[in-house]
């Protein structure tokens, strides 16, 4: 496979491997902005296009308005900020799944595994039952604080010899996952019947109550990180291969593990603690990136970046449409369709391995 991915990342300009990749990213960025546009238009009330492109136009450059109050509250306050936030979303969880995979050396890992996930719906279930009163601020920094207190006792189960055993990491986070799930569980039983729906349509995640405060938040964060672990690519490329490999390259893999870990779990439990526990884009969308671009991180990175960006608005149209007028936490679509997906590239893989 480190032959493969050298040999790909040396083609030449003329190379039919590298045409074939630059239509990927074409047609992977054509498929966000569909999407995001299509985000945008979906919707219970129907607004035209040339009214959702005033209020934007509107409010970006002070343009005259030429669309109603309801119009302009419903795509600017609404639909808007949440179509940005999947895309975000989306793209963060896609690129921690790539960088979790890549530490712990095995291909189901995800913020699940590390336990963020997991930590951050304790946290913001506790805060649901037990918090008499609190408000949405307050649930979102429970979430927080939940994700980061489980990552760090993973970590310190982990962590032997300065370094990091995958094996470790996945018994690690299994374990943990499930003793903090049982703890959602059981708080869940103790819930009124609305705070049991609030914690569920939590735990599952939604990005319906996104709005513009939580934005630039998650941008900046996921921003930071991404164009942190694209300067690594390298680095994650040898430590891919194997720690003897990336260590005698001059890489300090313990340290190199630690950092990456940190990067992925300040941006998962940011994006948890805002739209719930999302699952399998962080597993699926790595998989298809590596499918579609080789397995050189650098394009890893970009395509996954690419692809979650676009996949996850696409599930939270679907999320709003298939039971219009109630809406699906998103968490019950990216489970639908990201499971089908994950199980055909695994039958791929299989025809493709020796006998």
């Amino acid at each position: 496979m480190e032959a493969k991915a050298t040999a790909t990342a040396f083609a030449g300009p003329g190379d039919p491997r590298r045409r074939a990749r630059r239509w990927i990213w074409v047609a992977a960025g054509a498929i966000v902005l569909l999407v995001t546009i299509a985000g945008v238009l979906v919707g219970q009330v129907a607004v035209p296009a040339d009214a959702i492109g005033s209020i934007i136009l509107s409010h970006l450059f002070g343009l005259p308005l030429y669309a109603t109050e309801v119009q302009d509250q419903i795509v600017w306050d609404v639909r808007l900020p949440r179509v940005l936030a999947a895309v975000v979303v989306g793209a963060a969880l896609a690129v921690t799944g790539v960088v979790i995979q890549a530490v712990v050396r095995n291909p189901l890992g995800d913020p699940y595994v590390i336990g963020v996930t997991p930590g951050a719906s304790l946290g913001a279930v506790t805060a649901i039952v037990l918090g008499t009163g609190i408000g949405i601020l307050g649930i979102v920094g429970s979430a927080f604080i939940g994700a980061l207190v489980a990552f760090v006792v993973i970590v310190v189960l982990a962590r032997r010899g300065g370094g990091w055993a995958p094996g470790r990491v996945i018994l690690s986070g299994v374990a943990i996952g499930y003793l903090l799930s049982a703890a959602t569980y059981f708080l869940q039983i103790m819930a009124t019947p609305a705070q049991l729906q609030r914690a569920l349509f939590w735990t599952l995640g939604s990005i319906a109550g996104v709005g513009w405060v939580a934005l630039p938040l998650l941008t900046g964060i996921t921003v930071v990180g991404c164009g942190w672990l694209l300067l690594r690519a390298r680095w994650l490329d040898a430590l891919a291969s194997g720690p003897e490999l990336a260590r005698s390259q001059g890489i300090p893999v313990g340290r190199f593990q630690v950092e990456l870990m940190v990067v992925a779990a300040l941006i998962t439990a940011c994006v948890v603690a805002v739209v719930g526990g999302i699952g399998f884009v962080g597993l699926v969308i790595p998989h298809a990136a590596r499918f579609l671009v080789g397995a050189a991180h650098r394009r890893v990175l970009v395509a996954s970046l690419l692809l979650g960006a676009g996949f996850l608005p696409a599930a939270d149209i679907l999320a709003r449409t298939v039971l219009a007028p109630t809406e699906l936490p998103i968490g019950i679509i990216t489970a639908a369709v990201g499971a089908p997906l994950f199980i055909a590239q695994l039958a791929r893989t299989d025809r493709r391995a020796p006998a």
